[in-house]
């Protein structure tokens, strides 16, 4: 009888410590607890992105920087087959420079830059009604601060950690950004 008492307890033990490391590992990487909306309206969760790179972007269709839409097309398609993803979320924070619904600014995005890189529904970066992905990115990471102007860029490795962050100016084939992605899509 005690052997099988001792077996039992060893074994719940065994379970509780497998639950405590899962529990740690999931911690260790909070960006996968978050779900989105797309810009079609569909849940998409960030743990989908496990295992790939991703830059995290917010965007606006009537800013200076909206150029920029046409780089990170072009360095998704050059890094797409390494497992590199770029998540574009729309915000209006800074100057009224989105004011469009999702469907206008999908077809925005679509017409004027060819945009195929996952985009999700509109959100706010900054302030009181900042959504919780932006307040863990611009408080809970290595990069605190709030975001400076549309297009600002955080890098997310293969294992969910924020690695970098980019400030909006800088354009998204700067040798400084493609190095960074060139490091972390080489990472086994």
């Amino acid at each position: 009888m005690n052997k099988l008492v001792s077996a039992t307890l060893i074994a719940l033990f065994a379970l509780g410590t497998l639950s405590a490391q899962e529990a740690k590992k999931k911690m260790d990487t909070p960006i996968y607890n978050f779900t989105m909306k797309t810009i079609d309206g569909k849940d998409k969760s960030l743990a989908d992105y496990k295992g790939k790179t991703f830059m995290i972007v917010n965007t606006a269709s009537f800013c200076g920087n909206t150029p920029q839409y046409k780089q990170l097309e072009e360095i998704y398609e050059k890094f797409k087959d390494k497992g590199f993803v770029i998540l574009g979320f729309p915000a209006n924070n800074f100057g009224k420079q989105e004011p469009g619904s999702d469907g206008d600014i999908k077809i925005f995005c679509e017409k004027n830059y060819g945009v195929t890189f996952d985009m999700f529904s509109k959100i706010s970066v900054k302030g009181d009604d900042i959504h919780p992905l932006y307040k863990y990115l611009t408080t809970e990471t290595g990069f605190k601060g709030d975001i400076d102007w549309n297009f600002a860029k955080f890098l997310v490795d293969k294992n969910g950690n924020v690695v970098a962050r980019f400030k909006a100016k800088m354009k998204p084939d700067e040798k400084e950004i493609i190095a960074k992605i060139d490091e972390l899509v080489a990472q086994k």
